[in-house]
């Protein structure tokens, strides 16, 4: 920490007897080396170290809380994900009589008898009209990466996972042999772009 001093105490420091030609050789320019310089420029420069300082201080703080926004951010990505997971490995849990087939909408129903556990079905609730036995839960896509996508939200993540996949198996079916099998990220991606 700079202490400030007053120009009276500055006044009063006992400086060195300088000899400016020691065995009669000047070694230095007289002129330079003993320069008087104004107690308000050493103030100035003073005044100028700690507005650095607060600068910095500032600047460090406005970024720590955005790496601090950004944190929450990631923890609510991050809760989001466990409960799609969540979600995902219950319905992949409950009944089904059929192979599931990637694209394809299930309609997933509880029995009537709750001591049963629910089931997947391909009709879907109007399709059944009247006479549906079961209590219907809620429709659900089965995307290419085995998760499912609830049937409100279709239209916002299936096209994109769509279009991805699509990329990925035009990618496969267009690589050479110099690619030895290996897909690149770039070329998946510009595919998916076009």
């Amino acid at each position: 920490m700079l202490r400030f001093v007053s120009f009276s105490e500055a006044a009063r420091v006992n400086l060195v007897e300088t000899n400016g030609t020691p065995l009669g050789h000047e070694l230095v320019s007289v002129k330079r080396t003993h320069f008087q310089s104004d107690p308000q420029t050493l103030v100035e420069l003073a005044q100028s170290v700690q507005n650095a300082n607060d600068f910095v201080t500032a600047g460090t703080s406005n970024k720590l809380l955005l790496i601090a926004e950004q944190i929450k951010f990631l923890q609510m990505q991050a809760q989001t994900v466990l409960e799609e997971a969540r979600r995902d490995q219950q319905l992949h849990s409950a009944c089904c009589n059929m192979r599931k087939v990637p694209g394809t909408v299930y309609y997933l129903y509880q029995p009537r008898s709750k001591n049963k556990d629910p089931h997947f079905s391909l009709l879907s609730p109007q399709e059944w009209g009247d006479d549906c036995p079961n209590e219907f839960l809620g429709a659900y896509k089965l995307e290419h990466d085995m998760s499912w996508t609830p049937y409100e939200l279709i239209s916002q993540k299936s096209p994109h996972l769509n279009k991805m996949m699509a990329a990925v198996k035009a990618y496969s079916r267009s690589s050479t042999s110099s690619d030895n099998g290996h897909t690149s990220a770039k070329s998946i991606l510009a595919l998916a772009d076009s």
